[in-house]
């Protein structure tokens, strides 16, 4: 067995940079944001219902429906959304790719990235998106409670453009990142929870259960794990969001008035006491009910796109499972298998061990520890 043997060259998908990650992350993230806007609105008006006006979601729907229209009342501020998704999403999610690839490139090949490094990198890049997408976030907001105001408080924005511009002339430029502790916690724990959970979730789903999740890329693996993602995600960050909403909402005092709220503590306290602890969840069914589809619809639409560019898709790692099964090197009754290191070629010329390979039955079986195999590699038999 002195020769090495040749093995077919498996192509490696491309690491995308910055910018195409972020273009990749806010298209994924509008296909989302038209299918879920509508709980969107239902989210907001319950979170800034003070009055009692709404029994729960459905209800919420209905008098929505009934009062608007579906279309107008239902995906009033939808140009909002959108404009989000090209601030705050596109640097939610493809900063979160582009560092996965950086960590993963800074790994050996098959190296688990660790939950607490997942969770730091969503938090980071929730953190910075929730910064750039502040004022589509107020205009998301006040377009999508206007409906629920009487008509002679409406604001009746036509688009994000126009709510913007008329924030910024009549309240004051600063005011399009008012509620900017808020929005920035919930994000980061929004983040973390959300692209870390999903990432860790579905690593440890393949592993633990291949039966029911056989193919890493499979729309049930995404489902499950962006459910599981999702549930976290909500619980620990809708006290913050049921606070964002009520400090983007508020409007301007009138002169010689004391603003309704002071800030984030100060309508933490009037909320809890004014409609007890529990307001703090209020539209936690809407919001979960858009997380779960919306992050959904978003992760796919991204990898996909990913991978159809040449990119690599949204997976933290390539999980330590083989891509061809090994076989045993048992007694056969077919022909001897004999057993190969395979090493991928260093960048300096130095190989490195990946996995292990069987030569056999006419073709090379190989285990390879990150799940793919590199794109050029030689096998030694020094086993």
């Amino acid at each position: 067995l002195g020769a090495a043997a040749a093995a077919p060259a498996a192509s490696q998908p491309k690491q995308a940079n910055l910018p195409t990650r972020m273009v990749l992350g806010a298209l994924g993230g509008m296909g989302g944001s038209s299918v879920c806007h509508p709980l969107d609105v239902i989210r907001v008006q319950m979170q800034v219902d003070t009055a009692g006006l709404y029994k729960n979601p459905l209800d919420a729907a209905v008098k929505i429906v009934q009062r608007n229209g579906f279309v107008s009342g239902l995906y009033t501020g939808i140009s909002a959304a959108y404009l989000r998704q090209w601030t705050y999403g596109s640097c939610r999610v493809g900063i979160y790719a582009f560092l996965l690839d950086k960590v993963k490139a800074s790994q050996e090949p098959g190296t688990a990235i660790p939950f607490w490094k997942k969770l730091l990198m969503g938090s980071t890049s929730g953190a910075i998106g929730s910064m750039a997408g502040l004022p589509s976030e107020v205009a998301l907001v006040r377009m999508s409670a206007d409906s629920k105001l009487a008509p002679e408080m409406r604001r009746n924005y036509k688009n994000v453009v126009e709510c913007i511009t008329r924030i910024s002339k009549d309240e004051g430029v600063l005011n399009l990142w008012k509620g900017g502790a808020p929005t920035v916690i919930r994000a980061t724990l929004l983040s973390s929870a959300v692209l870390g959970c999903y990432s860790e979730t579905k690593e440890q789903l393949h592993a633990r259960f291949p039966a029911l999740f056989p193919n890493k890329d499979g729309i049930p693996l995404m489902f499950t794990a962006t459910m599981i993602a999702s549930v976290v995600a909500t619980a620990v960050s809708n006290p913050f969001d049921v606070v964002k909403s009520r400090v983007q909402n508020m409007a301007m005092p009138v002169a010689g008035e004391a603003a309704l709220y002071t800030g984030m503590r100060d309508c933490f306290i009037k909320s809890v006491k004014a409609e007890g602890p529990l307001v703090l969840y209020r539209g936690f069914v809407p919001s979960f009910v858009k997380l779960a589809p919306y992050t959904t619809l978003s992760l796919i639409l991204t990898d996909k796109l990913s991978k159809a560019m040449g990119f690599r898709g949204m997976e933290a790692v390539d999980f330590a499972l083989p891509t061809f099964h090994a076989h045993s090197t048992a007694k056969s009754s077919g022909p001897p298998l004999w057993g190969y290191t395979a090493h991928r070629l260093g960048s300096e010329g130095c190989p490195k061990i990946v996995g292990l390979a069987f030569v056999g039955f006419g073709g090379v079986y190989c285990w390879v520890a990150g799940g793919r195999l590199p794109a050029t590699f030689l096998l030694n038999s020094n086993l």
